[in-house]
């Protein structure tokens, strides 16, 4: 990996949040391994191994790698990731956690097919993008194929249930369709058609009614649906302006539910405050500038969709994670890129950062 070619600026924008993620799951953990009476070592070792090492590895490889060879290899990626999603759901296979069946058993270790499926999608239709190039403002090669790859994706991540993550790669998948030149009318289709699979989701999906109603009153239900919101917002608080120190908190002990999990930034609030909350904010608006930046200086429509789908899916998550843990979005579930425990997500983020990289080193505008 030559470092002179490459967006280094970039390049440190995702290490200081990989450095400054990891420091804050390293104090999550403590809570986690004592409320499940595991190995405090074990856990933080797993994480640095597979996600940060492994990471590291996929990163400096795909930075190294034509990013133009994953076109070739579109619409196979997607097929497994689709695959793979129904495979959760094959006994012995797949397994649960929470009554969720979003995870494959690998002996040893487990795998998230979710996070295949994101990479594969955003690959697979920046593939077709670059196919049909000004075809995407028609209703036949823009329109249609998007709302069939939503509805693909969409029906297998709901059935694990997973709708946080529904959520976030229908996102990326417009903002794509938009900047490829999609047509307005058609983005407007698609929320109407969104806003009704939401209500029919909720009617069929009683829980997800009950994250909306909690959302709009958290305190009314505190010791239930509420409890994970009333307990966030109590970890927030009790941080201040400058927090309790690292592995000082109190919350993630006893109380909040998932404290290296999607309640992490809880987490981050209480032992940084409000200065550490900051910065941590601060460092994915970075990452999606100096991303976005990388995709408006790409002269090539396939690497331009790819940089614009894999930033998106990765700040649109991490906002969501914030944002619900703040109580200023409904509660999904969805980890926090580059901070929350998962070497599977670890080792997408980072292989999509390296795609990313190549891209600004080889498809820059002459």
């Amino acid at each position: 990996m030559h470092l002179r070619s490459i967006d280094r600026t970039f390049l440190l924008a995702t290490v200081l949040l990989v450095i400054v993620g990891f420091a804050i799951f390293m104090s999550a953990a403590l809570g986690l391994a004592a409320r499940q009476n595991i190995s405090y070592v074990v856990v933080i070792a797993k994480q640095f191994a597979v996600g940060i090492v492994g990471g590291a590895i996929l990163l400096i490889s795909f930075t190294s790698m034509s990013y133009r060879r994953w076109r070739n290899w579109a619409l196979w990626l997607f097929i497994v990731g689709l695959l793979a999603c129904v495979a959760v759901f094959l006994p012995k296979i797949g397994f649960s956690y929470n009554g969720s069946h979003r995870w494959l058993n690998l002996g040893p270790l487990s795998f998230q097919p979710s996070e295949l499926l994101k990479f594969a999608s955003i690959i697979y239709f920046a593939a077709w993008i670059a196919k049909v190039k000004k075809g995407i403002t028609t209703v036949r090669h823009g329109l249609v194929p998007l709302l069939i790859i939503m509805a693909l994706v969409g029906g297998l991540l709901i059935k694990e249930p997973d709708t946080g993550t529904t959520i976030v790669l229908v996102t990326a998948l417009l903002a794509m369709f938009i900047t490829a030149g999609g047509k307005w009318r058609h983005v407007g289709i698609i929320f109407l058609v969104a806003i009704l699979a939401v209500g029919v989701l909720a009617i069929a999906r009683p829980y997800v009614m009950q994250r909306f109603l909690t959302f709009l009153n958290p305190s009314q239900n505190s010791l239930s649906s509420g409890y994970q919101i009333q307990q966030a917002l109590i970890a927030e608080g009790s941080g201040e302006v400058f927090g309790r120190g690292f592995g000082q908190g109190i919350q993630k002990f006893n109380f909040l539910p998932e404290p290296a999990g999607d309640s992490i930034f809880a987490v981050a609030a209480e032992e940084f405050g409000f200065i550490g909350s900051l910065i941590l904010i601060s460092l994915v608006i970075f990452f999606a500038i100096r991303g976005y930046r990388i995709a408006v200086q790409t002269s090539e429509t396939f690497g331009g969709s790819l940089v614009v789908g894999f930033v998106t899916i990765i700040v649109v998550q991490s906002f969501v994670n914030i944002g619900s843990m703040l109580a200023v979005l409904p509660l999904t579930g969805i980890p926090l890129v580059f901070v929350s425990q998962g070497g599977t997500a670890m080792l997408f983020a980072l292989s999509e950062v390296g795609i990313i990289l190549n891209i600004s080193k080889n498809g820059k505008k002459v």
